[in-house]
């Protein structure tokens, strides 16, 4: 596992997560205009950090546009419900 990569996600998503939080929590205004975006961006990382767990360094500073497609895509190797 790519530790590094993982982390940098994961830190990431969980900085939108905690920015999201607040926002609700303090904004009587908060819509879908901000969530919307907002979750994008949680599940960019999450995803990526994911999908991309097994990276080479190599990998990572030679993406291309289907390879980030592919990392950033929901997984499809997770149960999420059994």
């Amino acid at each position: 596992m790519n530790r590094e990569w993982v982390l940098v996600h994961l830190n990431e998503a969980h900085d939108e997560l905690t920015r999201t939080i607040k926002e609700i929590t303090d904004s009587p205004g908060y819509d879908y205009g901000k969530f919307f975006p907002a979750m994008q961006h949680v599940y960019h990382h999450l995803n990526t950090a994911w999908n991309a767990r097994d990276a080479s360094e190599r990998e990572l500073a030679n993406q291309t546009t289907a390879t980030f497609k592919r990392w950033v895509s929901m997984p499809a190797d997770l149960v999420m419900f059994e």
